[in-house]
């Protein structure tokens, strides 16, 4: 097929370059580096609006592909903002001395949090010392010995006098180790057993009653022993009470001062007060153990002790005082436990147990009041953090349960923390695919992040845009510790970033990638002892990253080059084309021909895709196949049934074929085949078609040129040799270097096919 209706495209078409004349510096030293993103004001505007606004639910969803900085920019922008707004308030767990198993959270002032369990801390060693000292004092031990005595008193003298009473009646008390016994007298002795037997029976009798009835008077003066006991047990506890109570309230009297204004603080202080006092045999059992510990009373802690972890205060977040400004938190493994805090248990006997002082918290915690930047990939992987996540900012509180709370997997105790209020502003990262998906199938999605951040792939060029990006790559080669570019190596990068962008009039963003290859191309500076990076270095480092990747398409060109893969790149045939196809592999793209051929006979307008009967061929390539199918049998025979029976094939494919961009091609060999006229098979084809007959535009334009040029290189250049691609995609051309060699082989096609008698004529 000659191509006679249109020229070829000339060489620097094929590759628009930037001139450094046109830069106006010869050096990256000489610029004033702009070190932030460009080309990406929509995206800023929203991050700055999410930042900025008060109201709840107002989180955002920063969305773009990757390497384009989204990250960095948007922690640079929040620091920022973070350092303009107020310190939010320390939070704190303290026991519940009714319900321990429900501990309670106090909200303090910032940079208090610390002090507090400072406070407590010293409240419990200053009281480890000072109650065992009132109890060893002469005040205590005075006052103990007057009870004592007291009591003790009371039953001896009860006891005496019912020694008189019975002493009067001629009976005796006498204390045996059994117990009391009594025993009658005659004549101011003990009567013998013997002597009571040879007693007259009425006298005995006499004896016997009066016994009887004293007995039962010693047993009520006996019974009164227990009781009087008690009451001595009271009154050394009300003692003991009122003596560490004396302690116990100036002391928390002292931490309570600090804190006049937490209201919090001050009931809690109250029930601890109460709980010492109760409790003032632990302070003493310390004290008892004091001689098994090597260190002097004075320096000795106990609040580390567990017995005083009642008393201990667990922070859970704390800020500087000196209004430092709002927390900016960045959790890069967003799990359930990290994001929202945990209960840890320790083992004790074989048990699992916590307490208070085993609360950790979560991201949530510590960015409370400021900002929480989640990567929503990571999220979204993690079992159940994202409905954590949704939960907390539903409520507006912090509940912490773990994984195995909530699955019920978990029979030990556990705790039920008292919720922490929650005011955050999330800013989720990730790519437009989970978002849309996001939007689509969870209806919390939009009533929670009603802000997105949508990041631009690329901007215009023109002479403004390549001197701020400039601007920014001087800046990038500074911060990345590179040496300076020259003029040429930054136009280097220009052609670089447009090559990325897949247009000669747009310039890429995704910034990461141009700072992985200005590393690289300092490097081989640093190897060639050179003070600034050039185009040559620039050359290497973009070729070098070519070689490592392309082994799959060395492979691939050595089979056609042998024979292996048919591929004809000179002659003509008839119902046969080139069609181009691209391969990714990782982040390597690359384009390689693929023949296409038809067949043709008398049929009913049957139209075979042999890669839609065997399954290999995707939706958009059976609707490509669909829409020439329509513009033939809408452009010719009109008046008569379309007796064709044609069959489209992909030779030698053994995997997927997709994509509608060799619709065009196919029309191609299908116009061969049905009239016999022969298709120079030194053009390869790409190009979409409608059902009108117009060219459409395609993507990978450039590597398919590079992936035929290869193979016609391999083969040998004739100089005929070429690319038919639709004219739309001119604007795209951006060839690697050597592809833009004198081989002017890459024309545009029309923007809509030819009539009927011309078609037949090719």
């Amino acid at each position: 097929m000659a191509i006679t209706d249109h020229a070829g495209l000339p060489p620097e078409a094929l590759r628009p370059t930037c001139d450094p004349a046109t830069l106006g510096f010869a050096s990256t030293r000489e610029l004033d580096g702009v070190d932030q993103l460009i080309g990406q004001d929509r995206a800023m505007d929203a991050i700055r609006l999410a930042a900025g606004v008060r109201h709840a639910d107002f989180n955002l969803f920063v969305q773009g592909s990757s390497g384009m900085g989204r990250r960095r920019a948007v922690m640079e922008l929040l620091r920022e903002q973070a350092g303009q707004r107020p310190t939010p308030c320390d939070w704190v767990y303290v026991n519940n001395f009714e319900a321990p198993h429900k501990p309670r959270a106090l909200k303090l002032a910032p940079g208090r949090a610390l002090e507090f369990k400072s406070a407590m801390e010293e409240l419990v060693d200053d009281l480890a010392i000072e109650i065992p000292a009132m109890f060893d004092s002469e005040d205590y031990q005075a006052q103990r010995r007057a009870l004592e005595q007291e009591y003790g008193q009371r039953q001896e003298t009860a006891m005496a006098e019912f020694a008189e009473r019975a002493k009067s009646e001629n009976v005796a008390v006498m204390r045996t180790p059994m117990g009391y016994m009594l025993a009658p007298i005659r004549n101011g002795e003990v009567v013998k057993p013997e002597v009571y037997e040879k007693l007259p029976q009425a006298e005995r009798e006499e004896i016997d009653a009066k016994i009887a009835r004293l007995q039962e008077e010693l047993a009520k003066v006996l019974q009164q022993a227990p009781k009087i006991e008690r009451e001595l047990r009271r009154r050394l506890e009300d003692l003991h009470r009122g003596m560490a109570e004396r302690v116990v309230r100036d002391q928390v009297q002292e931490v309570a001062a600090l804190f006049p204004d937490h209201e919090g603080i001050q009931a809690y202080l109250d029930e601890a007060r109460q709980d010492m006092i109760a409790n003032a045999a632990l302070f003493l059992e310390l004290a008892a153990q004091a001689g098994q510990n090597p260190f002097p009373e004075a320096v000795r802690k106990a609040h580390p002790l567990p017995v005083f972890q009642r008393y201990a205060v667990n922070v859970m977040v704390s800020h500087q005082a000196d209004g430092t400004g709002a927390p900016l938190e960045a959790e890069d493994l967003p799990t359930l436990d990290r994001l929202t805090g945990r209960i840890e248990h320790v083992s004790e006997m074989g048990a699992l147990v916590t307490n208070f002082t085993l609360i950790k918290p979560g991201a949530l915690h510590r960015a409370n009041g400021g900002y929480l930047v989640l990567d929503a990939r990571r999220l979204l992987s993690e079992p159940m953090a994202w409905p954590a996540l949704k939960q907390c900012l539903q409520s507006g509180s912090i509940p912490i349960t773990s994984m195995a709370e909530r699955l019920s997997l978990m029979s030990t105790v556990s705790l039920q923390p008292d919720p922490i209020p929650l005011d955050v502003r999330v800013v989720l990262i990730g790519d437009r695919m989970l978002y849309a998906l996001l939007s689509m199938l969870d209806p919390d999605f939009p009533d929670l992040f009603k802000l997105q951040a949508d990041f631009e792939d690329d901007m215009e060029q023109d002479d403004e845009s390549r001197r701020l990006y400039a601007r920014m790559i001087a800046a990038r080669a500074k911060r990345d510790g590179t040496r300076p570019l020259t003029a040429a190596g930054v136009a280097r990068v220009l052609d670089e970033a447009a090559r990325a962008a897949g247009s000669n009039r747009k310039l890429s963003l995704r910034i990461d990638m141009l700072s992985d290859l200005m590393r690289e191309a300092d490097f081989y500076a640093a190897q060639a002892s050179r003070d600034e990076i050039g185009v040559e270095e620039l050359d290497r480092a973009v070729a070098e990253r070519e070689r490592r990747a392309s082994r799959v398409r060395d492979r691939l060109q050595e089979a056609v080059e042998r024979g292996t893969i048919l591929i004809d790149t000179d002659g003509a045939k008839v119902g046969q084309v080139n069609g181009l196809a691209v391969s990714m592999l990782g982040g390597f793209a690359f384009g390689h021909p693929s023949r296409i051929t038809a067949r043709v006979r008398m049929g009913s307008g049957e139209f075979i895709d042999i890669e839609r009967e065997v399954e290999l061929g995707g939706p958009l390539h059976s609707k490509g196949v669909l829409i020439l199918a329509g513009y033939l049998t809408s452009t010719y025979a009109l008046d008569v049934p379309f007796s064709l029976r044609a069959s489209l094939v992909f030779e030698q494919t053994y995997s997927g074929v997709d994509g509608d961009s060799a619709s065009s091609t196919e029309l191609y060999a299908l116009l061969s085949a049905l009239s016999g006229l022969p298709i120079d098979q030194g053009l390869a084809v790409t190009g979409s078609v409608n059902q009108e007959g117009e060219v459409q535009a395609i993507g990978g334009v450039n590597e398919k040129i590079e992936g035929f040029f290869e193979t016609c290189r391999r083969r040998g250049l004739t100089g005929r040799q070429g690319v038919l691609i639709p004219q739309s995609n001119v604007q795209h051309l951006m060839l690697k270097p050597r592809s833009s060699r004198p081989w002017s082989g890459a024309s545009s096609a029309s923007s809509r096919f030819p009539p009927s008698t011309r078609a037949s004529r090719c």
